[in-house]
């Protein structure tokens, strides 16, 4: 009994010790992290992009008709001007049908003037004039039509600018509307950039930019934008096509060259910053940041963006200025953590 007595003293010592351990047990430690303030942007900032210069406008010109080329009096890269003649075919069954058209309208125009005489005495009769009149006016269209041939075995530029390519040499046989050469327009060129979809809503036709061309040795701004608005499948991207001028023809088709788009003056002046590292994605896609509170606790702050400016992103609503924003160890937050930085 006494022993019994004992072993029920022991567990219920042991069960106040317990009680009193997990009662006095310490409170969970905060998580150290990283922050940053909120400020705005004071100056322009640039986010870089690759871009590949392109011609503003390119023809393709061809001859209208089928045979040999005789010779092709240009070559890639030479400057030409409108009308400027490009290549020569052999027009040796051109001029064959020109001569017997021309003989064919002699003959006609012989029979006008003789029966012509005849319809005027009264002499014959109205049927045949008519016949006349109409065989003058076959051959005149035979006349027209073979003068055209002649003249489509020249082929001479619509418009000026620069061969691009040449695609037929002499000696061989050119198809009706197939390229001979191309003529590139680079008095003015486009450079064109791949810009992701979170990023093409903040570039609009007039979003200042600045193109970098290293191999031409060309730095310059950037003129009107034409955006895209069919996304690539793979990458997600959306191509953007800037104007430049190229008065000395310094930049050529397939440079690289490197972009930056710039946040407009009253973007950069009002819209406060962030790393863009400290913007977290929802499930839905939406945006969030985690916000340290007065207390020292971590807090859910859901955000709408803007446009990126290097490595910082511009922030349209959610947090202001001053806030202070974790950037680094938000994996381990939950709202309400304690934190300390």
């Amino acid at each position: 009994m006494m022993r019994t007595t004992l072993v029920l003293g022991l567990l219920a010592v042991a069960v106040l010790a317990g009680c009193s351990q997990k009662k006095t047990s310490p409170a969970k430690a905060p998580v150290r992290v990283k922050t940053t303030l909120m400020g705005t942007g004071s100056e322009t900032a640039f986010a870089p992009f690759v871009g590949i210069v392109e011609e503003n406008e390119a023809t393709a010109v061809s001859f209208t008709g089928m045979g040999v080329v005789r010779r092709v009096l240009v070559s890639e890269g030479q400057a030409v001007s409108r009308g400027q003649l490009l290549a020569e075919m052999d027009d040796t069954q051109a001029r064959n049908l020109l001569s017997g058209a021309e003989a064919a309208m002699t003959q006609a125009n012989d029979a006008l003037d003789r029966y012509g005489q005849l319809h005027d005495a009264g002499s014959l009769p109205e049927v045949q004039w008519v016949e006349i009149q109409s065989k003058v006016a076959q051959a005149q269209s035979q006349l027209a039509v073979a003068r055209k041939n002649l003249a489509d075995c020249r082929l001479v530029a619509p418009v000026g600018g620069i061969i691009g390519r040449r695609l037929v040499g002499a000696g061989e046989t050119a198809l009706p509307s197939q390229a001979v050469v191309t003529i590139l327009d680079v008095s003015s060129v486009k450079v064109k950039v791949s810009v992701p979809e979170a990023e093409i809503a903040s570039i609009t036709d007039r979003t200042p930019s600045t193109i970098a061309v290293e191999a031409a040795g060309v730095t310059t701004t950037g003129g009107r934008i034409e955006k895209g608005i069919v996304a690539d499948a793979l990458t997600h991207t959306y191509d953007v096509r800037i104007h430049v001028p190229n008065p000395g023809r310094r930049l050529l088709p397939g440079m690289v060259a490197s972009v930056s788009f710039a946040a407009s003056p009253s973007q950069s002046a009002s819209l406060p910053l962030l790393p863009v590292t400290a913007v977290q994605k929802r499930a839905d896609g939406s945006l969030f940041v985690w916000t340290v509170g007065s207390d020292s606790t971590a807090h859910r702050m859901a955000v709408a963006i803007g446009q990126a400016q290097g490595n910082s992103v511009a922030v349209v609503s959610g947090v202001e200025q001053g806030q202070r924003v974790v950037t680094e160890g938000y994996q381990k937050l939950s709202e309400g953590t304690r934190v300390i930085y």
